[in-house]
Order: C-alpha cells, then sequence, then structure tokens
C-alpha cells in the first residue's frame, strides 16, 4: 500500500506519495492539479524528492556530469512529515531517513502567492562523520509531462544572461537549440548553470524559467545565495528533471564534512508556478520578493539619490568640487547625496582601500565640511564603501594577521590588487562595525553605497573542509553581520553594489533596500539594462543612473531621467554645468517622480514589446497596479518612428506625464498604444488610466 499527500495551497498543486517500503516520489509540482496518466509507472523512480551524494558512495545510474542516480539520495525513505502553518503561510517538512542520515526537505509557503521556498537539511545520526558533494535545496521531475506534444517541442527555457555593463539580458530557447534532445530514454546531456566564487551574478543571475507552451503554464526560480550555487535540467526515464542547489562538489570546489550529531541546511531556493507565461511568473516572483524583504521605510518612500560617481567626479571627489554639486543636486530635489570612491585616498586609490580615513588633501577642511554643506541643504549624506576587502597596500593589512582574509594553502587570496575579508573572523566584523559606527555616529552618515569590486574565487580552505565550505561560511556569516548592523541602525540605507549588478540575488537584497543595476555608462544602452531588470529585482529597489551630459541636448537629457522614473533614482551628471533649461528638465522629472513614486512599491511590471534587448529598436517597460499604470517607450536608433504598444489593460485615458511638452504624438485604440516620437534616441513616460 502506498500513502499519498496531496496539496493544493495559493494555486500551486503538489503531490507526493510513498510506498510502504518508505520510497517517496515527488509526483507533480505546478500551476495545474495531477493528472495520474502523465506517469508511467515505470518512470516512478525517478521522481525524487532529494538527491543526494555522499562521498566513498556508489551512483546508481548511467549519468555523466548529471546530479542524478545519487546515493544516498536513492535509498533514503519516509519517516513523517510535518504539515502545519505559521505566520507567513503553510509549512511542510518532509524526513526521510538512510543509516544514519536524516534528511528533511522543507517547503514554505506564502499566503496567497504561487511561490514556495525549499531548502534541505541533513543530520548525521551515525556515529561515523558523512563526507557530503551534492544535495539538492529543490529537485523536480516531470516539468514537461502536462499537455499534449513531445518536450522538445513544448518546452522553452528562459535563461537570464548577466555581465558587466549588459545586465539581465534574458534569452529564450528551445531545448534542442541547447543541445538537448531525446535520444533515448534518458541523455548525458544536461543544461547546467552555475555560478563560483564572490560575485554571486557574473555570467548569469541566479535564476531561470521553464515554460510549457502546450499548457500555458511557467515555472520561474531563484537561487537565494550571495556565493557559488548551481541548477540543471535534463532528462531522465522520458521525463525532463530540474535541480537547483547551492554550491557543489563538482561544480564549486565545495565538501563538506558532517561530523556525527551535526547537521547542514541547504541555501534556501524560490519556485514559483503559475497559468501564465515569463511576465507572469515574474509578477508572482516579485510579490514573494516583497514577502520575505527586511521591512524598511527606504522601500516605502524612495527618496531620490544624487551620487556623484557616474559620468560626473568618476572617485575624484573634493572639497571645491562637491560644493557647486552640492547645491545643484539640491535645487532639482535630491534627498539623499552619496560621495562616491576616492573619498578615503590622497591619489590613486585602488589597491589601498581599508582604512576607510578621509584624505586631508582631498578635504583640507575635513571630510565633514561637505557632509554638513548637504545636510545644510536639506539632504541626507552618504559615503562609498568597499567594507569586504582590503587593498594590497593598504597599511593595516600588513598589521592584521592572515586569519583576517581568505587563504588557499596558507597564502593570502589577492584578486585585482585586494583581499578578500573573511567574516568568519570576528576580529574583522568587530573592524567592520568600527567603520560603520564611526561613519554614523562621527560624520552622520546616512547612506553607504556598499561596493564589492573583485571576485575571490572558489572560497577558503582556512578552518573548512574544502574552498567552498570556506566560502559558504564566509557568505552566511557577512549576512549575518549585515542583519546585526540593521538591527542597530534600523533606518541606515544601505545600498548593494558589485561592479554594478554583479551581486543581484536575494540572500543580499532580502537585507538591503536597493540594488545597483549597473555600470553602463552609455545611457542609450542603460535603457535595455534598465527595463530588464525588474526580472531580477523589485522596481522598488532597482537602482538605475541617470547622468545628462555636460554637452547634450533636450532629448539627452528626457531618454536619461526616463531610465530611472519607475524604479529608483541614482541621479548624477554635472548638474551645476548643464544650461537652465536642461537643468530644467532634471527638477520637472524629479518632481514627476515624487508624484508617482507611492505607486512603484505596489506595482507588477510588464513589458509590452516583451523582454528588452540591445538589438531591439522599441523598448517599453510598464507598472501596473490597482489604481493606475504608467508606462516608459524608448525609440532607439535604426528603428521605424512608429510603434504599436499592446496593453494587458483596456485604458480610458493615457496621458504623457514626462515631459510636459515636446514632439512625441500617441493614439489609442482599444488595448494598442500607438507612439510616435520622430527622432532617434527619445524617450517618454506615460500615465495610463482605466477608470
Amino acid at each position: 500500500m502506498s500513502s499519498t499527500l496531496t496539496i493544493s495551497e495559493n494555486g500551486l498543486h503538489a503531490v507526493l506519495d510513498w510506498t510502504a517500503a518508505g520510497d517517496v516520489h515527488l509526483l507533480h509540482f505546478g500551476a495545474t492539479p495531477f493528472d495520474p496518466a502523465t506517469i508511467h509507472q515505470d518512470a516512478r523512480a525517478a521522481f525524487r524528492l532529494v538527491e543526494l551524494q555522499t562521498t566513498g558512495a556508489d551512483r546508481d545510474d548511467h549519468h555523466g556530469e548529471k546530479h542524478t542516480g545519487t546515493l544516498p539520495g536513492k535509498n533514503l525513505r519516509y519517516v513523517q512529515h510535518a504539515d502545519t502553518r505559521n505566520p507567513v503561510g503553510r509549512k511542510l517538512a518532509i524526513t526521510l531517513q538512510h543509516a544514519g542520515l536524516t534528511v528533511v526537505c522543507h517547503w514554505q509557503f506564502y499566503d496567497g502567492l504561487p511561490v514556495i521556498r525549499a531548502w534541505t537539511e541533513a543530520r548525521n545520526d551515525s556515529t561515523r562523520p558523512i563526507g557530503l558533494e551534492y544535495l539538492s535545496s529543490f529537485c523536480l521531475t516531470g516539468l514537461a509531462k502536462d499537455g499534449p506534444g513531445r518536450w522538445e517541442t513544448k518546452s522553452r527555457l528562459h535563461v537570464p544572461h548577466n555581465t558587466w555593463h549588459g545586465e539581465a539580458q534574458w534569452q529564450a530557447y528551445r531545448l534542442p537549440e541547447l543541445g538537448l534532445n531525446p535520444v533515448t530514454t534518458f541523455s548525458l546531456k544536461r543544461l547546467a548553470y552555475s555560478n563560483t566564487g564572490t560575485w554571486s551574478a557574473v555570467g548569469h543571475l541566479p535564476m531561470g524559467c521553464y515554460e510549457n507552451t502546450a499548457t500555458g503554464a511557467t515555472m520561474v526560480w531563484q537561487i537565494e545565495n550571495n556565493g557559488s550555487w548551481h541548477w540543471e535540467l535534463s532528462d531522465i526515464a522520458t521525463h525532463l528533471y530540474l535541480q537547483l542547489s547551492g554550491p557543489t562538489f563538482n561544480e564549486n570546489h565545495w565538501w563538506k564534512s558532517l561530523p556525527p550529531g551535526e547537521s547542514f541546511t541547504t541555501v534556501p531556493v524560490a519556485i514559483g508556478c503559475v497559468a501564465g507565461g515569463l511576465e507572469t511568473a515574474i509578477g508572482a516572483l516579485t510579490r514573494y520578493r516583497r514577502a520575505i524583504r527586511r521591512p524598511n521605510r527606504d522601500n516605502k518612500t524612495l527618496p531620490v539619490i544624487f551620487n556623484d560617481y557616474m559620468n560626473c567626479l568618476m572617485a575624484e571627489p573634493t572639497t571645491a568640487k562637491l560644493r557647486p554639486l552640492i547645491t545643484a543636486a539640491a535645487e532639482v530635489g535630491a534627498e539623499y547625496f552619496c560621495i562616491d570612491a576616492g573619498w578615503y585616498a590622497d591619489g590613486e586609490w585602488w589597491s589601498g582601500v581599508g582604512e576607510w580615513l578621509p584624505s586631508q588633501q582631498r578635504f583640507p577642511g575635513g571630510i565633514k565640511e561637505p557632509l554638513d554643506l548637504i545636510r545644510q541643504h536639506g539632504m541626507i549624506p552618504g559615503l562609498w564603501l568597499e567594507l569586504e576587502v582590503m587593498g594590497i597596500h593598504c597599511p593595516l593589512a600588513k598589521k592584521v594577521p592572515d586569519a583576517w582574509f581568505f587563504l588557499h594553502r596558507g597564502q593570502r587570496v589577492i584578486d585585482h590588487g585586494r583581499f578578500q575579508l573573511d567574516y568568519r573572523n570576528p576580529e574583522v566584523r568587530a573592524y567592520a562595525d568600527g567603520v560603520i559606527d564611526r561613519l554614523v555616529r562621527e560624520y552622520g552618515v546616512g547612506y553607504i553605497k556598499m561596493d564589492y569590486n573583485i571576485d575571490a574565487g572558489p572560497g577558503t580552505d582556512r578552518q573548512a573542509d574544502s574552498l567552498g565550505d570556506g566560502l559558504l561560511q564566509h557568505n552566511r556569516a557577512y549576512l549575518a553581520w549585515l542583519d546585526s548592523t540593521f538591527a542597530r541602525y534600523p533606518d541606515l540605507v544601505i545600498e548593494n553594489c558589485g561592479s554594478g549588478g554583479m551581486r543581484m540575488d536575494y540572500a543580499l537584497l532580502s537585507r538591503h533596500s536597493i540594488q545597483s543595476s549597473s555600470d553602463q555608462m552609455d545611457y542609450r544602452k542603460n535603457a535595455v539594462i534598465a527595463a530588464a531588470c525588474p526580472t531580477a529585482v523589485t522596481p522598488e529597489q532597482c537602482a538605475v543612473w541617470s547622468y545628462p551630459l555636460k554637452v547634450g541636448d533636450r532629448e539627452e537629457v528626457i531618454f536619461n531621467m526616463v531610465n530611472a522614473l519607475l524604479l529608483r533614482i541614482h541621479q548624477s551628471g554635472h548638474l551645476a554645468e548643464l544650461t537652465p533649461d536642461r537643468r530644467a528638465l532634471v527638477k520637472e522629472a524629479l518632481d514627476c517622480y515624487k508624484r508617482i513614486r507611492a505607486d512603484t512599491p505596489v506595482s507588477l511590471p510588464f513589458w509590452p514589446l516583451g523582454l528588452p534587448r540591445f538589438s531591439d529598436p522599441w523598448l517599453a517597460l510598464g507598472l501596473r497596479s490597482a489604481a493606475k499604470s504608467y508606462l516608459a517607450v524608448w525609440r532607439l536608433a535604426d528603428s521605424s518612428p512608429t510603434c504599436a504598444l499592446p496593453l494587458p489593460m483596456a485604458p480610458m485615458k493615457v496621458t504623457l506625464l514626462y515631459p510636459a511638452g515636446g514632439d512625441c504624438d500617441w493614439n489609442l485604440a482599444g488595448q494598442t498604444l500607438t507612439v510616435t516620437l520622430p527622432q532617434f534616441n527619445t524617450a517618454r513616460l506615460f500615465e495610463i488610466n482605466c477608470r
């Protein structure tokens, strides 16, 4: 006899069963109810709830690089399950055991959201150490079993490519285009996406999306770790499977010894299923991200931030240079003013960072002089930090012990002229606390741009079982340090930046209220990134540079401002040197932003022209709420002057919000808005009302 657990919660449907012998199968997880006819009895053994590989164990599969046929994963047997509720929703915990190893698979549901957070805990109840090589956070077989047709024809895999100056660029693939075909009942080919190192989003965002075009259902996922991660998709027993995890032995140099009585918990992952396409799935994930995020005032009020770096002072601040900028920023309506990199060094600063003491040459009257001037103009002052590294030429680096840093075989890990600090060390955390305390209490800083510009590699082997184990311990220690910092200073705004968007992950973004989206310096390319980044981060956390150029025209300013108006504004540029009419356009945009920003934290993104690419002639990003919607439209080079934009709502009225005047025509017919912009590289912002 077998037992079955059927779940229908928040639009999610799942079915688990276990035999009298304790074999556990996850038969279904999706947006539609389970159809038993979709699984042949002979294939059920492949429908694992978890995959677990330990050192010295066999592999019961012809697997190649795939994480299938793991042992003791196959031998784990059902013990019990707990089906409870907590303040956020339903909670499921399924306990499995084999040979002294206890594994608990956790699913946290969220009331009203078609998304779960999943993680796995392994505990050693034996009398000998156990070496862990792979443990899935979530494992599902049968992605494409629903709907007519073969999986190679009805599957679309959406992959978020990510790079410096080119963040959040999604591509959709048919699986054969990536080399995955049904060659027999299974293949050794897998589609694998991993990140190894301290940049969590270099190469790809820690996300993915699978769409079944036969049923119209879509699954989206994100891995919530600020370091290494891995996910893979392939076929087994004629079905497609998906496995999500943190670091692994094969891909990420991770190996963990589990002594008797101790446990290990994987990084959490989020999985959402919707009846709809990628846009609907991103909407569900946006709501989930808001649910797991640290409550904070910044994501409600969305203040305007001026930062002196991009296409402005470029890490060369001085009191003399800052004075006119501070005045101009206040005049256009900035509410925060952040002094970016370079404030702590007399000259070249890259490899000397670490003491975080202000330069006397740059600020003859002290750093408090420009900071006080910022406050006198009614703004909150901020400073740039890179508090996870120490430059190789920093005097302090020569005084502190090697135990402060990542080590590999006894040598300090160096990347791009910096050492990587190890936040497992309490002395490092105390040093970081001291820097934060000085900036907040002595300097009166209310905003910190926390940057991170190196990739320290697979990890540290100091007091760790492997490089990857040391990295994961550090990742978790850094998150705990962030939590303690926000507990001390709950209203302190700390921006998450990693050379722009190289660390867009929801381990960090469940703490930080704001994320730098890119370091892209071309405002035209920046529009593509800005329009795409709400796939990776909620709109109210997504900071976008707006940097009017010293030499430019009216349309260049408008384009720059539209880039940021639906997200978070990182205003920059030499405002004091703009002509009065161009500076007035900046102020008009910021005034407009302040009128509409209350709608941003309750809106969901939509893309009338699909997710943007750098080759697109037109771009469009919308935010939709119950009350009203907003739509940013960009016309790029080599494009027709007119574009028809299908809308997901039935508008009664469309209004041009920004700029108030200008060369632009639009016409609304049913659910299609047709926009005409006669000039290349122009942009406009519209308000859409349905009442």
